[in-house]
């Protein structure tokens, strides 16, 4: 049973409770306790399962750690501290461990210069940047608090003799959980289960989120489920909400009041003076941006336009700089060395990084629930306002921004999607138990279904997965070599081979490692010239024909061999595939849900006749903005209005436009890129079968197009869709693509199909992808359903798109919830710009793309007062 808490428990109830020198340390450090502190501590010390969502820098780690503490303290006061694990912290990021070891140790100390005495109390981390030493003390003094991350307590779940100090676990703390609504979640959900089956006491399951929803799920995926007698109930928890206790200060900011009549000259230049502002205006600033390469281009910028501020008081922080770097930034962070760091996404998670006082967001961060967490960065320490300013420079972020920020303000937030049922994550866990001892598959299939994540597994799935680790497929012709041993006698399966511990400690995970490819200009002899790199997320958008620019040229995509792709060079088209394409983040469902409500208010006004000053005075009051965004704001809906027709979440608009005898159905389909890569997908290949050919697509977070030399049946091809053929259609059109082949290795490495390492070797990527390749084709002849072939349409449809909005989309449609209205335009409508510019975006330059809206624009005023 999930419960929510309504009522905290009194500081007096707390520290009465308490041991004498824990509630002198709280009260000489603190004097009081937060919100979450007051509803967890108690229910820990009377060991009950509860979860704990609250913003960063509001006492998460001590309301859990602090019962906990508590309790070992007293045990070492009475001499009955054993030799055994007490509590396991698991953490998602390796550096997290090291700061939650220095925040424990540290408290720890100054309570024994309390007692005047030294504590038997062991804290240490198990991951793995641990070294061996370390790893063997472990086991003949095993730590009470174990850090560690889901990879590690997954590979300690298989060592014999730390598995016998995890025998009596009595707590278990999941920290950051919302950073694992992912493959990573699913791993470590098993996991658990795992740990509990080991653990003779049913263990307390902590779990400490920021920002997320819906808590009730997130509850459940933390402490899973109970069968008994076939019938399956979650496992009580209780939920502690108190994210929103923090005091926060949000602003939405353009740079200028009319960007179109702006040159880019004055836009680049009030951007970054805007940004110098607000730095000098503050002590300590983090900016994030929404990818890597703009992460490089706005510290250049800052260090060119302001040379004697930034040159050494600026730093960047992201996933492509090596682990020195990253740690070096966050080490001079904390020692206050920095005036600003740049990051994309890898600070977002609760690393201490020292006092930052304000966080800037460049861009729209796409989800509520992001803008939150990034801008809680700020004021990180308890009682202080978290500072954040949201700057736009275009009006689709405007919009978009402007409702994320109503939401943020009336707290609303986005739901996160914890995959289910990953076939490739339950191989590799199935391996590591049979490793950890005999398994009935019976007892093994309902310790499995405990987990949120495979409560839903089918019995035909999981016996699947056991005839492919037991070699039953016969694929020791591709290498592939049975894992575990099955008597379908006794119905017992266990580990086969004397490597297999090794096998399994040196290739689990579920981050795929990812490498570039090489691009190269096909030759007739093969050989061809290498003209530069892309990534892999790059390559997975690429169908045979796409142009792409590279190196300020253009090539056209023929075909992959390995991590070759090989390109035509002349090629006089415009570019289909933007090259930052694959490093933006997705809008958000819920978001774009709330953006289309937004847009049909704004029609309703307009169709009501509502003069300009009543429309701007309701956009100040609703969306939580100022004038100049009110104006914007107006200006651009006023002009899709007059132009063409406001799309909403009652009305998908198809806009059909010409240029230069290419044909382009535009959907104003505003559900987020994830939900227009299934449905772009999917209505572009019914179009091919009903007679299209060379057909372009492009999306976005705000729609899609089709374009082809060639009349298009879009309409129709709509219409045959529905919720129940979409997932079929998708996976017929994803079956010969490139993401389709980089997904498949992806699941069979997970899967230990291709194992990234074996006896002291290391297989490269390059090696993992050709492997792939005739794995690929070995298994579509053994089974269309063989179970990594199933897990890659998974995952593509699933976690990479979002098929089940998509599904909702179409049902809303075949309900007539959402009418379909067609248009024809001369000049491309206001909402359309961005996604026909996004495709040309990496042939022009910043001063083409406004002169561009701006002649764009004037064209669509002229037709408009022509009108009148």
């Amino acid at each position: 049973m999930i419960k929510f808490l309504d009522k905290p428990d009194t500081e007096e109830e707390i520290f009465k409770s308490l041991n004498s020198i824990v509630a002198r340390w709280f009260k000489k450090k603190f004097n009081s306790f937060t919100e979450s502190q007051r509803y967890a501590i108690l229910n820990i010390k009377k060991r009950k399962n509860i979860l704990v969502s609250s913003p960063t820098g509001s006492g998460k780690t001590l309301c859990a750690f602090t019962s906990i503490l508590n309790y070992l303290i007293e045990l070492d006061e009475k001499n009955e501290l054993e030799d055994k694990v007490y509590c396991v912290y698991i953490s998602p990021l390796r550096a997290l461990s090291r700061d939650i070891e220095v925040n424990l140790k540290q408290p720890l100390s100054e309570m024994e210069n309390i007692a005047g005495r030294k504590f038997n109390i062991r804290i240490s981390v198990r991951t793995g940047d641990t070294p061996t030493e370390e790893r063997q003390k472990m086991l003949k003094k095993p730590p009470h608090i174990l850090i560690t991350t889901p990879e590690t307590l997954a590979i300690v779940l298989t060592t014999r003799k730390l598995i016998e100090k995890l025998k009596a676990v009595e707590y278990i703390i999941v920290d950051e959980i919302h950073a694992l609504a992912n493959k990573r979640g699913a791993h470590l959900s098993l996991s658990l289960e795992r740990l509990q089956y080991i653990s003779k006491i049913y263990p307390s399951r902590i779990g400490l989120s920021a920002t997320i929803a819906p808590l009730e799920e997130v509850a459940k995926f933390l402490v899973g489920y109970d069968i008994k007698d076939g019938k399956v109930t979650p496992r009580e928890c209780l939920i502690a909400d108190v994210q929103f206790t923090k005091e926060m200060d949000i602003k939405v900011l353009c740079p200028l009041p009319n960007i179109l009549e702006t040159s880019a000259t004055e836009i680049q230049h009030n951007l970054y003076k805007l940004i110098d502002s607000l730095v000098q205006k503050h002590k300590t600033t983090l900016i994030f941006t929404n990818t890597r390469s703009a992460t490089e281009r706005v510290i250049t910028h800052l260090k060119e336009m302001f040379p004697s501020r930034y040159l050494d008081e600026i730093g960047a922080h992201h996933s492509s700089l090596s682990r020195r770097i990253r740690v070096d930034i966050e080490k001079k962070l904390r020692e206050g060395k920095l005036k600003v760091v740049v990051s994309s996404t890898s600070l977002e998670l609760g690393i201490d990084i020292g006092y930052i006082d304000l966080v800037i967001l460049l861009g729209s961060p796409k989800s509520v629930a992001r803008a939150i967490q990034r801008i809680g960065r700020s004021g990180h320490k308890i009682h202080e306002i978290a500072r954040g300013r949201i700057i736009v420079l275009d009006h689709d972020d405007l919009v978009e921004c402007s409702v994320l920020l109503k939401e943020a303000i009336e707290k609303k937030i986005d739901k996160v999607q914890i995959p289910h049922n990953c076939i490739d994550v339950l191989a590799q866990q199935i391996y590591g138990c049979a490793i950890q001892q005999r398994w009935n598959i019976d007892e093994l299939f309902n310790l499995i279904r405990q987990s949120y994540c495979y409560t839903t597994l089918s019995k035909e799935d999981f016996l699947a997965t056991i005839s492919y680790l037991s070699g039953q497929y016969a694929l020791e012709a591709r290498d592939v070599y049975a894992k575990i041993w099955y008597d379908e006698k006794t119905r017992e399966i266990g580990r086969r081979g004397k490597l297999a511990r090794m096998i399994y400690m040196t290739n689990i995970g579920v981050i795929p490692e990812e490498s570039f490819i090489n691009v190269i200009i096909a030759a007739g002899d093969g050989k061809g010239t290498k003209v530069g790199v892309i990534d892999e997320a790059f390559l997975e958008r690429l169908r045979k024909g796409d142009v792409f620019v590279l190196g300020g040229h253009k090539y056209e995509f023929l075909y992959t061999k390995g991590m070759n792709a090989y390109v035509k060079a002349s090629v006089y088209r415009p570019p289909t595939i933007p090259s930052w394409f694959s490093e933006m983040l997705p809008l958000s469902f819920d978001l774009a849900v709330k953006i289309q409500k937004f847009r049909k208010i704004m029609l309703d006004l307009f169709e009501k006749k509502k003069t300009k000053h009543q429309i701007l005075q309701f956009l100040s009051n609703y969306l939580y903005i100022d004038n100049n965004s009110a104006e914007a704001i107006y200006r651009y809906f006023y002009f899709q209005y007059k132009h063409a027709l406001i799309p909403s979440n009652e009305c998908l608009v198809i806009e059909h436009y010409k240029e230069q005898g290419k044909k382009y159905a535009i959907f104003h389909s505003l559900y987020g890129r994830k939900v227009n890569d299934a449905l772009s997908r999917a209505v572009a290949y019914i179009v091919a079968r009903l007679g299209g050919r060379d057909i372009e697509i492009g999306i976005n977070d705000n729609g899609f197009f089709l374009a082809s030399m060639r009349e298009m049946q879009v309409t129709r091809a709509l219409k045959m869709l529905n919720e129940y053929n979409l997932r079929e259609v998708l996976e017929e059109a994803i079956e010969r693509t490139e993401i389709f082949k980089r997904r498949f290795r992806h699941c069979a490495t997970r899967g230990l199909m291709i194992l990234r390492s074996y006896k002291g070797k290391t297989k490269s990527v390059g090696k993992q992808q050709l492997k792939s390749s005739f794995l690929l084709a070995a298994t579509r002849k053994v089974s269309n359903n063989f179970p990594l072939l199933k897990e890659t349409r998974r995952e593509i449809l699933e976690d990479v798109m979002d098929i089940e909005n998509a599904r909702l989309v179409l049902q809303w449609l075949n309900e007539g919830r959402i009418k379909i209205k067609e248009i024809h335009s001369k000049i491309p409508s206001p909402f359309s710009l961005n996604l026909l510019l996004q495709n040309r975006a990496d042939l022009l330059k910043i001063e083409d793309k406004v002169e561009f809206l701006k002649r764009i624009y004037n064209k669509i005023k002229q037709e408009i007062e022509e009108k009148l």
